[in-house]
C-alpha cells in the first residue's frame, strides 16, 4: 500500500536535501542565532557571503540537525532560531563578511561553528576573522622566505663591486693598463 505524502513533508524533505548537499560541500559551519535581523538585512548578508564562496542559511533547527546527521558532529544544542554559514572555500572572508554585519547591526550573534572538524566558539571564530585572507598570507610567507635570499645577493653583488672599485684604484694609482 502506498503511503501518501503530505505537501508539508515533501517541501522538507525537498529542503533537508538541499541542506545536505551543502553539507557534503561545506568544509566548515557557522552557527548563528538571527532573531531580530529583518528579511532585508538576511537577504543583505546572504548576498554579501556568497561572494565569498559561502552561503548563509537560515531554516529551523530540526531540518538543519537532519541534514548534519552523521556528517558533522554537534555538540551544542539548538536553541532560538539558528542560521547557518556553510563555508565551502577560504573561510576567512566570509567569517570577515560576517563579522562587519555584527559590527554593523549589533546582530547576528555567532552561537559556535565546526571548522575542519573541530568545534569552535563564536569568540574564536570571531578571533579567526581577523586574520588576513589566505592570498595575503601566502604573500606574506613568499615575501618572508625570499628576503634573506635578496639580502645575501645584495651583500654578496655589493662585495663583488666594492672588489671591482678596488682593482679600478689601484689600476689607477700604477697607472697599468
Amino acid at each position: 500500500m502506498n503511503k501518501i505524502v503530505s505537501p508539508n513533508r515533501q517541501k522538507k524533505e525537498k529542503i533537508v536535501a538541499e541542506l545536505l548537499e551543502k553539507v557534503n560541500r561545506a568544509k566548515g559551519f557557522v552557527f548563528t542565532g538571527y532573531q531580530g535581523l529583518t528579511h532585508k538585512q538576511l537577504e543583505t548578508i546572504k548576498k554579501a557571503v556568497k561572494a565569498f564562496d559561502a552561503d548563509f542559511v537560515a531554516t529551523k533547527n530540526s531540518l538543519i540537525l537532519k541534514a548534519m546527521e552523521g556528517k558533522a558532529k554537534v555538540n551544542q544544542e539548538f536553541r532560538n532560531a539558528t542560521a547557518t554559514l556553510f563555508l565551502y572555500g577560504d573561510p576567512v572572508m566570509p567569517l570577515k563578511t560576517l563579522a562587519k554585519s555584527i559590527k554593523e547591526l549589533n546582530l547576528p550573534t555567532i552561537k559556535f561553528g565546526i571548522l575542519d572538524g573541530i568545534q569552535m566558539t563564536g569568540e574564536e571564530l570571531l578571533k579567526l576573522s581577523t586574520l588576513p585572507n589566505k592570498e595575503t598570507l601566502l604573500t606574506q610567507l613568499v615575501v618572508g622566505l625570499k628576503s634573506p635570499i635578496s639580502g645575501l645577493h645584495r651583500a654578496l653583488n655589493w662585495n663583488l663591486q666594492k672588489f671591482v672599485m678596488t682593482l679600478k684604484a689601484i689600476e689607477k694609482t700604477k697607472g697599468v693598463n
